[in-house]
């Protein structure tokens, strides 16, 4: 491997500030002020997702030519990572207080829309916060390795793009339709009844084709490069550790990332390992205290997600 991507330990110093633990978890009192949840303007996020989500579909059927199109395909891609974010929020039964409309919400208004079985995703996610890159790691397939080689990075990023590694995910939710398990039955079906209803809608509104085109092609293709370039900017190249900077990259944020690939604040990832209690809406100034509090030295941070993939594709080999 060309480096480690696990920070120096003189960048691992403790926090000096009276709203920051040691373990960079924020005080018991301004814990409480960071975790209360913001119903209303959650709520708005999920309403002005599905109305972007159709004026995208709308202004491309109304210009109608060829660069409208490829634009609207990335966005729907776009619009895939929004609905995975809000669900995620879901996930961690922060997006709304009362848990009920929580867990509606994250199945039937964001989840199943994508393809996601929320509360699998839920179970899996909370042993991914227990404790990242251990033996109940979920996603460990995604990051374990790196550094790796660029020719290895270019033969993933094209699996996602062709739509293999989503055709891969896709074969596992039909085979979920006849699990031996009720419960997972009941969540593909429930996914695919909500897919019926997304389909129905496009061939009500009559243009049938553009289920395929502008709502299942850019899942299997565009938020599959999206979710990967993600997942290896959170975890890639680190290591199983107490301490959640040697776990997860604090990366600098910048406008065009935060729009296509980590929106609704998920790019502020180290802070919310440090404390995955605090809706998203207030990762900004957790992270702002962690840097002032000296928890984020400034030689931790990535200065922008294009240096850290490039550092991730640095190794001389496949990675182990």
């Amino acid at each position: 491997m060309a480096d480690s991507m696990v920070p120096a330990g003189d960048l691992l110093v403790a926090p000096e500030s009276d709203l920051i633990r040691t373990d960079g978890r924020p005080g018991p009192q301004w814990r409480h002020e960071l975790r209360r949840i913001p119903n209303l303007a959650n709520a708005a996020s999920v309403v002005f997702l599905y109305v972007q989500t159709a004026a995208v579909v709308a202004v491309a059927v109304w210009l109608d030519n060829p660069l409208t199109w490829l634009v609207a395909f990335v966005l729907m891609g776009r619009a895939v990572a929004q609905f995975n974010m809000l669900m995620h929020e879901a996930a961690h039964r922060l997006l709304f207080s009362n848990k009920a409309v929580n867990d509606f919400c994250g199945r039937w208004i964001l989840g199943y829309p994508v393809f996601a079985p929320t509360d699998l995703y839920r179970r899996g996610h909370m042993a991914h916060h227990r404790e990242e890159f251990g033996p109940q790691e979920p996603d460990i397939a995604l990051y374990r390795g790196y550094p790796i080689a660029r020719a290895s990075m270019r033969r993933k990023l094209l699996r996602d793009a062709s739509g293999i590694t989503g055709l891969k995910l896709m074969r596992g939710l039909m085979a979920g339709l006849v699990s031996g398990s009720a419960a997972v039955r009941k969540v593909a079906w429930s996914i695919l009844a909500t897919q019926a209803v997304i389909a129905a809608v496009f061939a009500l509104a009559g243009h049938p084709w553009l289920y395929l085109f502008l709502w299942l092609l850019p899942y299997l293709t565009v938020w599959r490069v999206l979710n990967r370039l993600r997942s290896i900017a959170e975890h890639g190249g680190m290591v199983r550790s107490r301490d959640r900077r040697e776990t997860t990259h604090s990366v600098r944020q910048h406008v065009p990332a935060r729009f296509l690939m980590v929106p609704y604040h998920h790019g502020w990832h180290l802070a919310h390992h440090v404390d995955p209690g605090v809706p998203h809406r207030k990762l900004p100034a957790l992270h702002e205290e962690l840097v002032r509090s000296g928890y984020v030295q400034p030689g931790l941070e990535h200065r922008s997600y294009p240096a850290l993939w490039r550092r991730l594709a640095s190794g001389r080999s496949d990675g182990a």
